[in-house]
């Protein structure tokens, strides 16, 4: 008993620390057990890039010196560069495993992630009382989905705890505090997100709107300066240093995004609308999205860049749930304000408070139910594992990534190899879709081409595959059969089993390519483990 109380005072007299050491604890674990990655762009365009340059290769062929034709991708170079820096080190130190590398990133992670725990607790606690800002923090804190996104490198992520920073820094300012030095200061570390994930300048122009808003002129010009010569001194100096003009990064993503707009993740009007309040989960989810609009007047400073924010990607044809996670704590932080605001003076629920702790416990019992499963789970973990037992083998050169039954193939993680090896990727492409089906059985004439690979027989001995990995069980034989017409010696080596989410996930998504993986010696012989 004597334990238990001492945590309840504990609770009861610091609350903030309380809050911060919920929000370690569940990180630490999803460093520990969330392994593997989120999505494409949290691992292909962060980690296989940043790497590839420090083992003197270029993954992605984002550097000028290996393209045929000098052209900017589109990618900002500030945070996979910090990546590039941190792979360096850690390869000075002798710390090379992928496995070892990669807990150490989820570690940093984790820990910048509090940033955005402390900056909502604070935030909050100073616009409306310590009792919501417990609620806020622990929501920052623990929400199902928080831990497994906070040791990810997804851009969208990493950019909110500099941004809540920023407003924290300006909300905690009064009288003397709020000097033209602050507001430029408080610019430069939001021109930090800015550099992190473009579409941020949506939400820094939104908080400039609001400060104008507040008939702060002087202030609204200081902090667009720090904003601006955060951007040039960073985005700017990298692009003139790889590319020789200034934001050619920018540039060639606002180009590709205005030609590209409605290729990829096309989705309808009312995406977001739907997105926040189920990742919040309903009725809580709801009444959070409501209480969001209560008091916009009151907040413009949060209201406006995060409305903004919300406002330009539902408008914006190209939706992925993925580029609104950057606003999610901002809508936590006004909505739990707004809604506690109001129930405190709503007739209504405080004669039904019954009705309303039921629908706080449902969604709490969910909470914790996806909690304690998602921060644990090994995402994307077939691709992984089948990465690191071909790492096993010497002199590992080439690979087949077979997938034809469907219109395009997965990317396989080689970073996990710690070898840079030849990948030859098989999807099955639209024109074989458009045809009778006798013509793409496993004798007709385009199964046959699919399966030709004819460029293998051009292929010094070297650059020749010694491994398929064929992806999923769709029509698994008849593509097993086919592959031997090229390799007559394919030997079935083991398989690999998507983690427990990832088969969730691809049940209820099927778009999300979580399969059995099962991988083939090409031939026999040549194939040596490591000591």
């Amino acid at each position: 008993m004597t334990g238990f109380k001492q945590v309840k005072n504990f609770i009861a007299n610091r609350p903030y620390q309380a809050v911060l050491l919920v929000a370690l604890v569940v990180r630490l674990i999803a460093v520990i057990f969330s392994k593997g990655y989120g999505m494409h762009d949290d691992h292909f365009s962060i980690i296989e890039a940043s790497k590839s340059w420090v083992d003197g290769t270029d993954y992605n062929n984002w550097l000028p010196k290996n393209q045929i034709v000098s052209q900017p991708d589109g990618h900002s170079f500030f945070y996979v560069g910090l990546h590039y820096l941190l792979f360096y080190l850690m390869k000075a130190i002798g710390l090379t495993s992928p496995n070892a590398q990669m807990f150490i990133i989820r570690f940093l992670h984790g820990m910048f992630s509090l940033i955005s725990v402390a900056c909502g607790y604070k935030i909050t606690e100073k616009l409306s009382g310590r009792r919501t800002a417990i609620v806020v923090g622990l929501l920052l804190a623990a929400m199902w989905f928080m831990p497994f996104l906070s040791v990810r490198n997804l851009v969208e992520v990493v950019a909110t705890p500099v941004l809540l920073l920023g407003l924290w820094k300006i909300i905690k300012s009064t009288g003397a505090g709020r000097t033209a030095l602050n507001y430029f200061l408080v610019g430069f570390i939001m021109g930090l997100a800015f550099s992190i994930r473009f579409q941020t300048i949506i939400f820094i122009g939104g908080v400039g709107l609001a400060i104008l808003l507040e008939k702060k002129w002087k202030e609204a010009v200081f902090f667009g300066l720090g904003t601006l010569f955060s951007m040039s001194l960073i985005q700017g100096v990298i692009d003139i240093f790889i590319w020789g003009r200034p934001f050619a990064e920018l540039t060639e993503y606002i180009l590709y995004n205005l030609a590209h707009s409605d290729d990829y993740g096309t989705r309808n009007f009312w995406m977001y609308f739907q997105t926040i309040p189920a990742m919040l989960i309903p009725p809580v989810g709801i009444l959070l999205f409501f209480g969001f609009f209560m008091q916009w007047r009151k907040h413009l400073l949060i209201f406006v860049p995060t409305f903004l924010f919300f406002m330009f990607h539902t408008v914006f044809p190209n939706k992925q749930e993925r580029f609104i996670f950057t606003v999610i704590p901002m809508f936590v932080i006004l909505g739990t304000i707004g809604w506690m605001s109001f129930t405190s003076t709503s007739r209504f629920w405080i004669k039904n408070s019954k009705l309303l702790n039921a629908g706080y416990l449902f969604s709490l019992l969910i909470n914790i139910m996806l909690l304690s499963v998602l921060t644990v789970s090994y995402s994307k973990k077939a691709r992984v594992e089948a990465s690191l037992y071909l790492s096993r083998y010497e002199n590992l050169r080439s690979i087949v990534i077979e997938e034809t039954s469907r219109s395009s193939a997965q990317m396989i993680p080689v970073f996990y190899m710690n070898n840079w090896i030849t990948v030859y990727v098989l999807g099955n492409p639209p024109y074989a879709r458009d045809h009778h089906p006798s013509e793409i059985s496993p004798t007709g004439r385009i199964f046959r081409e699919i399966y030709s690979i004819h460029f293998f027989d051009h292929q010094p001995q070297e650059r020749q595959p010694q491994f398929v990995i064929f992806v999923g069980d769709k029509d698994i034989d008849y593509r097993i059969s086919a592959a031997k017409r090229v390799f007559p010696h394919l030997i079935n080596e083991t398989s690999f089993e998507p983690g427990f989410v990832d088969r969730i996930m691809h049940r209820l998504t099927p778009a999300n390519n979580n399969q059995t993986l099962y991988l083939y010696r090409t031939r026999i012989g040549d194939y040596t483990l490591k000591e």
